[in-house]
Formats: structure tokens, sequence, C-alpha cells
């Protein structure tokens, strides 16, 4: 998908526009401060824009000088690009669809969810090596790398448990054998689900049980908000 217009990130993962970047691209000839003070009094500052300083230039005498611009979100830039009605705003308005729809892509959310993890452990073992480590860090730490069933992760997701399996069994993440154990599709194996073996308190056979890695109940959850089925 080619850039039609840069969008960036904020610390809240929240996608951005530079305002004056909209305005060029869907070519408007009027002014920037009067198309500013056109289309901007139907949305909320703080919450659809804010002002910023954008990057300094020189001047015709080689001074430097400051720009003014507005952070937007992408949900308003489509919007204003709708409301010129041109032919290039329904271009630039389809390509903020697409670059939404790629952003919230499940795999994508999972992908940026792991890597803010990441990053979060991160700090947290630098913050580590520079004072004492706390027992409550070394606990978390322990709790976030158990394996929990079905149920128990239910709980921790707060969703009732057979709704919860029959959304695994709906995306085919997990399935039934033939004794209507239920058990995990072997590609998200050491992934998303472990394997672990147990005595039957009746047999002296052993079986295989699937349990939920972090990663899986990180992912789950993931999605089921996205599903909007956490309860």
């Amino acid at each position: 998908m080619n850039e039609l217009i840069k969008v960036t990130t904020n610390e809240n993962d929240e996608q951005l526009v530079s305002a004056r970047d909209l305005h060029k691209g869907l070519e408007i000839k009027t002014r920037f401060s009067q198309w500013v003070t056109q289309n901007f009094k139907n949305f909320r500052e703080g919450i659809d824009y804010s002002s910023v300083v954008t990057t300094t230039r020189q001047n015709q005498y080689g001074g430097i000088k400051q720009i003014n611009d507005y952070a937007i979100t992408t949900e308003m830039a489509k919007h204003i690009a709708m409301m010129t009605g041109t032919e290039k705003g329904y271009e630039i308005r389809d390509y903020f669809i697409k670059v939404e729809k790629a952003w919230n892509n499940p795999e994508m959310v999972v992908q940026r969810a792991l890597q803010i993890q990441t990053r979060k452990v991160k700090k947290l073992e630098l913050e580590n090596e520079r004072m004492k480590p706390k027992a409550d860090y070394f606990d978390d730490l322990v709790k976030r790398n158990l394996l929990t069933n079905f149920r128990d992760t239910a709980k921790e997701l707060h969703i009732k448990q057979k709704k919860f399996i029959d959304w695994l069994l709906d995306h085919k993440y997990v399935y039934r054998d033939k004794r209507r154990q239920l058990k995990h599709y072997a590609k998200y194996d050491n992934d998303l689900f472990e394997f672990k073996e147990f005595a039957s308190e009746w047999t002296d056979k052993a079986h295989l049980q699937s349990l939920i890695t972090p990663k899986g109940r990180a992912t789950f959850k993931l999605l089921l908000e996205r599903d909007s089925f956490n309860e």
C-alpha cells in the first residue's frame, strides 16, 4: 500500500496524522489557518486533535522558524477528507480506512501488545539492575510464567468457561478428541498452548492436557476484547 500521507503513533498507541500533511494531500487551496478554523469546529481538542510544534525550518533570511501544526486522529482525518467532496478526498479517506484495517488486524494487535509487554519487562529488568529486587516483583515474574487450564484462564479473562471454550473451538484453536477431551492444534504448541502430562486418579495411564501459556492468555485477552466478549 502506497503511503499517501504519513501516519504516526503516540505513546497511547493511537494513530495520528499531521494536519498540514492532510491539508497538502487534499490539495486544499484555502490558507491553512482558515482551513483549520472552518473544519476543526466540529471536533474536540484533546480528543480528536492537539496542537503541536513541528520541525523548524529556515526562513528567507536564513533564520529558524517554528511551524504550528495539529496532530489529528485518523478518524478525524477520514471525516475531513470525506467533507471535501472531491475525488482526492475520497481517495485519501479510502487510504485511511485501509491503514486502520491493517492496524486492527488481530495479528498486528497481538504483535504490538507483545512488543509493549516486552518493553515493560525490559524496563523492569533495568530498574532491577539499579536497585535491590523486591519480593513482589519476583512473585509477579513467576506468575507470568505459569501455565493455566481453560477454567482458570476463562476466570482470569472474565468470561464464562463454556463461552470461552466455544470461542476457541469456533476459531480453530482447539478441538475435542475421541474421548471428548480438549486438545490444541499442533501449530499452536509451545506458543499459545503447551501439553503437560498428568496421571489419572482412576487409572495408571498418563494423559496429555492442553494448558494455556502467558502469551496465549495475552493473545486471547486482546482478541476477546476486540470481539467484545468480555463480561
